[in-house]
């Protein structure tokens, strides 16, 4: 903890006091943000955990589906018919904002899919893009609520090392300088008391002189 180095007068003891009150108020604000986000962290987890087994399913059933197609086609026809073809899905990103912090968020619209112009295609190619499609979708939605949590996680470690350096450095070296401040006000105090109490009798007949 840091000493503060204030010159003992009236004038400083009152502007210390005014910051500290100021700093609690800081110290308190912090933490409340601290423990919303410590609460949109949970919240986002528990997201992330679900768009995840979402994720897998959909990657099972989109390959499983490719492999059908991959089967019944060949590879060489499954991949001249691939050529040229416009994604299946469009996605925008917006910033969007939570307690400060700043993430994209998204707008996924899927497209209808284009016609493969190509012969010996079988139905299992479609099946397989509408999967693939999907699992766009949902690694998009996966991705935004990751990077969220990942923004949230980073801000929640910087609020809370704030907290604890008002809580544990800045504000107790305040307290201290304050401590100091009062004790040699006071010692001033006694010694200017004891020094009128010492010219009272001086003055009084029959003093020492």
């Amino acid at each position: 903890m840091k000493r503060l180095v204030v010159a003992p007068t009236k004038s400083a003891l009152l502007d210390l006091e005014r910051q500290v009150r100021f700093l609690e108020q800081g110290e308190e604000m912090l933490e409340r943000k601290r423990d919303l986000l410590t609460r949109l962290v949970h919240e986002r987890l528990d997201d992330v955990r679900r768009r995840r087994r979402q994720a897998h399913a959909a990657l099972r059933d989109a390959y499983e589906w490719l492999t059908i197609a991959q089967l019944r086609m060949g590879s060489d026809v499954l991949r001249q018919a691939s050529v040229g073809l416009e994604p299946a899905v469009s996605v925008h990103v917006c910033p969007k904002s939570s307690v400060g912090v700043e993430y994209p968020s998204l707008r996924v619209e899927k497209r209808p899919l284009q016609p493969v112009a190509l012969m010996w295609t079988d139905p299992s190619l479609d099946e397989a893009r509408r999967r693939l499609a999907e699992v766009a979708e949902v690694l998009a939605r996966l991705g935004e609520v990751q990077t969220a949590l990942w923004r949230l996680l980073a801000e929640r470690k910087k609020t809370h090392k704030r907290v604890n350096g008002l809580k544990y450095s800045v504000i107790p070296s305040y307290a201290e300088a304050i401590r100091a401040i009062r004790s040699t006000l006071e010692e001033e105090e006694r010694n200017s008391l004891f020094q009128m109490k010492v010219l009272r009798e001086k003055e009084r007949p029959g003093g020492s002189r």
